[in-house]
């Protein structure tokens, strides 16, 4: 039972301003990191940890277990990601990231809300180490393989399925980047998860008009999303995603038999670290172009 005075929305403030204040940092030691996303997705993933997604609890901080071999038959001591989730079940919802180079803002998170030891953050791309830059399916928070990038979805299809033949009450939240609706493999998905009426699925996409090559609008062109994801059968709100009662706000409206929930949020990919606008279009990753510019963000780091 939450308490009457806790505050979700203070809470949801302080991970996500955790999560950009551990990106940076490990971008500054590291002279590079994925940190436009963590500038845009902080406060999706923060609310759907912390209000959205009913998620069994971890006993304690876990620290990341060394790599134990890819899921076999033959290999008894391979384990997923999930377990930071905490424990498995059919009232418990899954949680599934499908643009793999989010890993690093999904870790940051994963200390914030007291899932991970923050030991875990040094074992970072480490060999040996589950902590890899292109998560995959025994990395923190993770339980399938979503690349070559872009597969996610298709997999938290089956997930649901499964789990709607089964009985299960737990839903499946998936979150995406508006990238990876450039890519057709997401649109077949959206098409079986609507003629199978998979109303257990939801998905938050990080509309922050970035991808790999620069600007959304220059690469190729995905808007009206709304539009096109709602003729596909899905029911699509389209929020500012840095407001916390607009985030939550979907859920707390009556499910559409048979239609999955997709939430649209819109936001800024410098967000809390205004010095990424210099770089624009080209946010992707960061990666310091001199030593006076690693320097002007490593003062910008020790004032958070």
């Amino acid at each position: 039972m939450i308490s009457p005075q806790y505050n979700w929305q203070e809470e949801v403030k302080r991970v996500a301003y955790g999560i950009r204040r551990r990106v940076l940092e490990h971008t500054v030691i590291n002279n590079g990191g994925y940190l436009s996303q963590a500038c845009s997705a902080a406060e999706i993933l923060a609310i759907m940890y912390i209000r959205i997604m009913n998620l069994g609890k971890t006993e304690e901080p876990l620290v990341p277990p060394l790599f134990a071999g890819v899921p076999g038959q033959k290999n008894p001591n391979s384990f997923t990601g999930a377990i930071f989730n905490g424990p498995k079940g059919p009232k418990y919802d899954r949680f599934i990231l499908s643009p793999s180079q989010y890993a690093l803002v999904l870790y940051a998170l994963l200390v914030e809300v007291g899932r991970m030891d923050p030991e875990g953050l040094r074992q970072f791309n480490v060999d040996g180490y589950t902590v890899e830059m292109i998560g995959a399916e025994h990395s923190p928070g993770m339980e399938v393989m979503t690349g070559s990038l872009g597969q996610g979805l298709s997999q938290a299809a089956g997930i649901a399925m499964a789990r709607k033949l089964r009985g299960d009450t737990g839903k499946v939240w998936v979150f995406m980047s508006d990238g990876e609706w450039q890519s057709g493999q997401n649109w077949e998905a959206l098409q079986a998860i609507s003629y199978h009426n998979l109303d257990n699925l939801g998905i938050y996409i990080d509309a922050n008009g970035q991808q790999c090559d620069g600007a959304m609008g220059d690469v190729m062109n995905i808007e009206p999303l709304a539009d096109r994801l709602t003729a596909f059968g899905a029911r699509v709100h389209r929020v500012d995603g840095h407001d916390l009662d607009m985030l939550v706000k979907p859920i707390l409206e009556p499910i559409q038999q048979g239609k999955p929930l997709i939430v649209i949020a819109d936001t800024n990919p410098w967000k809390g670290i205004e010095i990424l606008k210099e770089r624009y279009p080209k946010l992707h990753y960061v990666r310091f172009l001199t030593e006076q510019e690693r320097e002007q963000y490593a003062v910008l780091l020790k004032s958070l």
